[in-house]
């Protein structure tokens, strides 16, 4: 029944223990999907992004540098690819004509075959983009142009397509009023459609939009929001604005145009990982280390719209661009069919397990040397009080 249903989930999630879940919102139930099993954390899921085949392919960018190919007609894993090489977990991933585009913390971009004949580990193109890599995006409309930014790392642009050096390189801003140089953390990237322009927000709380087209190579536009690093970025349906989120759960919407605060989101309690707004509702998915995934409602009346459970740490999130979210078919449903037991364990309650029997121990011992003690402070023969 899950893997029939796989195709109606709104919302695909990459965890920290190697699960990739799909959540109906509609039914507010949510399927584990694993490759091999039990869930494992060397597996741990780091990356998503769609197939070439739109949505009906999902790849999975694994701790292990593997990419495993995941069905959502079906609801199976099809095959996997293994992309050594570098040091460090998958800041991103995208396919584009046949061909399969990594990029891991230490800088190394390669680029692969993405079909079953061939499965060479000798990769078709290799690129170093510079250590410390935070993220690297794919533009929607150019698939064989990236961007790659990290920690001290700044933002560069690649052509696939072209030579072995970025089409555009950003220079750092100027000094601050102390003379003292600005520190470079590219957190994520996004390209900004019908132009040239790519925006990025920062481990410092900085929200910069950057124009290649530009004679300079400085930000044309700079804001900030918040005193806390800004982990994650996405783009609203207009293209307007962004919506950001930082490591203490607060997100935010800041206009592009004019580089002020649009409005606020609340609800979530731990580090943002993942964001992603719908292309034509007003919705917006986003995920974190608190285990919940949230789908807001950005425009007038901002608010909650759902909120799921999903016991692992999440790491990145996919959602659905399609319209139809309630056109779903009603599939009957197996009388008296008792749920299949969840093979992934919550390390939180087994803690608090632990815990608390030890407490329990710690209790009875110092109760037994207490009445131990008040023996022998009474003397034989002494009546007591």
């Amino acid at each position: 029944m899950a893997a029939a249903a796989a195709r109606w989930n709104h919302v695909w999630v990459g965890t920290e223990t190697g699960i990739l879940k799909g959540v109906n919102l509609q039914r507010k139930q949510a399927a584990n999907f694993t490759a091999g099993g039990l869930p494992r954390r060397e597996e741990a899921v780091s990356a998503l992004c769609w197939g070439t085949g739109g949505e009906t392919q999902i790849l999975v960018g694994c701790a292990d540098r593997t990419v495993k190919h995941f069905s959502t007609e079906d609801g199976i894993f099809q095959g996997q690819r293994h992309c050594p090489g570098g040091e460090g977990i998958f800041r991103g991933l995208a396919q584009t004509d046949g061909t399969l585009i990594t990029c891991v913390d230490s800088g190394i971009l390669r680029v692969w075959h993405d079909n079953d004949k061939n499965t060479s580990s000798d990769p078709l193109l290799e690129l170093r983009v510079g250590p410390g890599v935070c993220r690297m995006r794919q533009d929607p409309a150019h698939p064989h142009v990236v961007a790659t930014g990290g920690k001290e790392n700044a933002l560069k642009m690649w052509d696939l397509q072209g030579s072995e050096e970025p089409v555009f390189r950003a220079k750092n801003v100027r000094n601050d009023w102390l003379d003292l140089r600005v520190p470079i953390w590219d957190q994520d990237i996004q390209f900004l459609p019908g132009s040239q322009k790519l925006v990025t927000c920062t481990g410092y709380h900085q929200v910069r939009v950057y124009d290649p087209a530009s004679p300079q190579r400085r930000p044309v536009l700079e804001t900030t929001y918040g005193e806390y690093p800004l982990t994650a970025m996405t783009l609203t349906p207009g293209g307007n604005s962004v919506i950001v989120g930082n490591t203490h759960g607060q997100l935010a919407e800041i206009d592009l145009r004019q580089g002020r605060l649009l409005g606020c989101l609340k609800g979530l309690a731990g580090s943002v990982r993942g964001l992603q707004c719908h292309p034509s509702k007003p919705l917006l998915a986003s995920c974190g280390l608190d285990r919940v995934l949230r789908i807001h409602r950005i425009q007038n009346p901002r608010g909650l719209e759902h909120k799921v459970y999903l016991k692992s740490q999440l790491n990145c999130l996919l959602l659905s661009g399609r319209d139809n979210w309630e056109d779903e078919p009603q599939e009957p449903q197996e009388p008296n069919k008792v749920p299949l037991e969840d093979t992934e364990t919550d390390e939180l309650w087994a803690s608090l397990e632990a815990a608390a029997k030890r407490k329990l121990s710690d209790l009875e011992q110092t109760q037994g040397a207490l009445q131990t003690r008040r023996r022998k402070k009474q003397r034989p023969g002494s009546t007591s009080p």
